[in-house]
């Protein structure tokens, strides 16, 4: 009874999500709960005092981000950067791996004081132990296989930088999502980037990116039709066969 009512309540819990966009399309992500937004509000202590405002509005060579010249690559904790994903791989693996072997041992005793000439004497015609022993023996065996893949993603999106590590890596995270219809995409990003990695651009590819997660999907009603339904996945995971 405890199994059923445990796989009862995962499938409860499984179905809530489904059941959200039944009849219409699938609800955003609530944007005041994202860590960006958490970061944009609580951007840190800065690490030195503002310059005197008067005098750094009458010149051109100011330090600041907002500045003629000055740097407006994302440096601190809720500052925006675009991360640009273009993801293009193909790998093709094949192995063929064949081995054979043959071996034979053989034992022959026609003289030995006498004995075989006697035991032949007593056993059937035809028969004899002038070959007392004979083995022989073979194995092989061969494998094949391959391995084909192909991917290609291209894609731009706006992260947050979320922390700012003791080492000055930047952590970053970003969402975005696009609804068309009933059916919600949606990207999601995050890793670590050295700030001399982004560009003039306020840029950075994912090839950059350290422990980069990169996850595009979706959610709402094509994607209900093309997964298996809820118990199916139940008993696949708990059926030993």
């Amino acid at each position: 009874m405890r199994l059923i009512s445990l796989v009862g309540l995962m499938c409860s819990l499984a179905a809530c999500e489904r059941v959200n966009h039944i009849g219409k399309e699938p609800d955003f992500t609530p944007p005041t709960q994202s860590p960006e937004r958490v970061a944009m509000i609580a951007s840190g202590i800065p690490t030195s005092a503002p310059p005197d405002r008067q005098s750094d509005a009458a010149s051109l060579w100011s330090g600041g981000q907002t500045s003629l010249l000055g740097d407006r690559r994302a440096m601190k904790r809720g500052d925006i950067l675009t991360v640009a994903i273009s993801i293009d791989d193909s790998a093709e693996i094949s192995n063929t791996t064949a081995r054979s072997r043959d071996g034979s041992e053989s034992l022959a005793i026609p003289d030995l004081f006498g004995f075989p000439e006697r035991i032949n004497q007593g056993i059937t015609d035809g028969a004899s132990l002038d070959s007392a022993v004979d083995v022989s023996s073979s194995a092989s065996s061969s494998g094949t296989g391959s391995v084909r893949r192909s991917e290609s993603l291209t894609l731009r999106i706006a992260a947050t930088v979320v922390d700012v590590l003791p080492n000055g890596v930047l952590s970053i995270e970003g969402s975005q999502e696009v609804r068309v219809n009933f059916e919600l995409r949606e990207l999601l990003v995050s890793g670590y980037v050295r700030p001399e990695d982004i560009s003039r651009q306020n840029e950075i590819t994912y090839d950059k990116i350290a422990s980069a997660r990169i996850s595009y999907g979706g959610r709402g009603h094509i994607t209900d039709v093309q997964q298996p339904r809820i118990g199916q996945q139940v008993l696949d995971a708990v059926l030993p066969f």
